[in-house]
């Protein structure tokens, strides 16, 4: 299961590499670094101008929207990030990292250490494609099983200092025991810090809403069932503050709408079985 579950990091990045190929004013995120993160076969794909279309449509008959939902909770996350770094966040944190080049893109060029917390298998595939500086740390780690602070302390970042820390699509393949040791750690981050965190909606996962997408269901929950925890909207908020967390502001289909698709010419669906957090620690 550990090495099904490491190897849907492939996926989202594929998405960001195909939306670098648009031009700028149509993409619904940038990610310069994406196309590095390929195995070299894909990246000669995507230099071919119909394979876009087909990803696409490959991934619109699983559910549809699901494509834009991604690209689009990858640019609300690298907008949330950014702001945290400028207001003087002193370290990024990227729980589950996979093939994320967040750290790369937004805290290295301002010198702010980025820890990346991933199954060794993830961690070991991403140095084969890309150099790391030495600003970035990974960290191998079990989040299911290991002391996930322990080995954040071990790499070297302290817990006094305000960090900004991803959690993007780890959560549902969690079990809930899981996802709340993992809150249980955070809870000792420093007032000010910051989270951004998605999650997978639990009526989505229980079957009563099924968002136009039973063939994604049936893969992820019922044929192999990988993915384990979900919420509802209005959860979100009391689960966090359990953990001394605040809930700013959360984010679906109907936000990313008119702050991403509009401007960028673009129509398609937007999937809203997964939705995006931004949390601050009081």
């Amino acid at each position: 299961m550990a090495d099904k579950v490491a190897g849907t990091a492939v996926g989202p990045i594929v998405i960001a590499a195909a939306e670098q190929r648009l031009p700028p004013e149509n993409r619904l995120c940038t990610d310069e670094f994406a196309e590095r993160m390929l195995p070299a076969a894909v990246r000669g794909l995507l230099r071919a101008g119909p394979v876009r279309r087909m990803l696409v449509a490959t991934m619109e008959r699983q559910a549809p929207g699901v494509w834009a939902g991604i690209a689009c909770r990858k640019r609300y996350l690298d907008e949330k990030v950014t702001e945290a770094l400028d207001a003087g966040a002193a370290a990024l944190v990227l729980l589950g990292a996979g093939f994320d080049t967040r750290g790369l893109r937004l805290a290295v060029p301002r010198g702010v250490p980025d820890f990346e917390l991933d199954v060794a298998a993830n961690i070991a595939a991403k140095r084969k494609r890309i150099t790391l500086p030495d600003s970035v740390f990974p960290v191998p780690v079990d989040f299911a099983t290991d002391d996930v602070a322990a080995a954040l302390a071990s790499a070297g970042r302290r817990p006094e200092s305000r960090t900004v820390f991803v959690w993007e699509a780890v959560t549902q393949y969690l079990t809930e025991a899981a996802v709340r040791s993992t809150l249980a750690m955070l809870a000792g981050a420093a007032p000010g810090s910051t989270l951004g965190f998605t999650y997978i909606q639990r009526d989505f996962l229980a079957g009563t809403n099924l968002y136009d997408a039973p063939k994604m269901r049936q893969r992820f929950v019922i044929r192999d069932p990988m993915w384990k925890f979900g919420l509802l909207p209005a959860e979100v908020a009391g689960l966090l503050a359990e953990y001394g967390w605040q809930e700013a502001e959360q984010v679906g289909a109907a936000e990313y709408r008119p702050r991403y698709l509009g401007p960028a010419g673009r129509t398609e669906p937007v999937s809203d079985v997964e939705r995006c957090v931004w949390a601050v620690k009081s």
